[in-house]
């Protein structure tokens, strides 16, 4: 599996606008490898098409991610390109194996399948869109942000050191379009 290959400094210059103060990111790009992987020109669902980035001011990590849901069924949720937090958290608390995983800490929104309309959650009732290990036949997504399973505890253990060298109990995750 190919790995992301954008720099840190062309992932920041992406985001640059925004003017994130975050020292710790996760930055999501939906489409990376729509060209190389899937149906070309097309953001597929079901496979690891998309990138995830963790940036911090003294390092940077590229990981194969999936940002929409695994298949396409109507009112799943689909996360919309923006700037979302999330912290340390419990992923999978309602099955028998949960685990560390980083957990939805902010409003998100969503447009769901088969609908055009904007959807925004609030505290009191989350759609939990959370940061979570992906499948190895299935992206493991309804609705959520997948790394692929090989590259998982990787993921997961940086950005936790990360966060907590930098004394950040919330990590920003900006979700763009490639």
């Amino acid at each position: 599996m190919n790995v992301p290959q954008m720099t840190k400094s062309e992932v920041l210059k992406r985001i640059a606008s925004l003017r994130i103060t975050d020292a710790v990111m996760v930055i999501g790009i939906r489409g990376y490898f729509k060209d190389t992987m899937g149906v070309p020109g097309q953001n597929d669902r079901g496979i690891y098409d998309d990138a995830m980035f963790i940036v911090t001011p003294d390092s940077f990590k590229a990981y194969n991610g999936n940002t929409d849901p695994s298949k396409s069924k109507e009112s799943i949720a689909v996360l919309q390109p923006g700037i979302y937090h999330y912290k340390k958290g419990m992923h999978g608390v309602s099955g028998p194996h949960p685990y560390m995983a980083l957990r939805q800490d902010s409003n998100v929104t969503i447009k769901r399948d088969g609908s055009n309309e904007l959807e925004t959650d609030s505290p009191e009732n989350r759609f939990w869109i959370d940061i979570h290990r992906g499948g190895y036949t299935t992206t493991s997504s309804l609705g959520c942000q997948t790394i692929h399973p090989d590259q998982w505890c990787n993921f997961r253990d940086f950005v936790f050191e990360a966060m907590e060298k930098h004394d950040q109990h919330r990590v920003p995750y900006i979700l763009i379009e490639a």
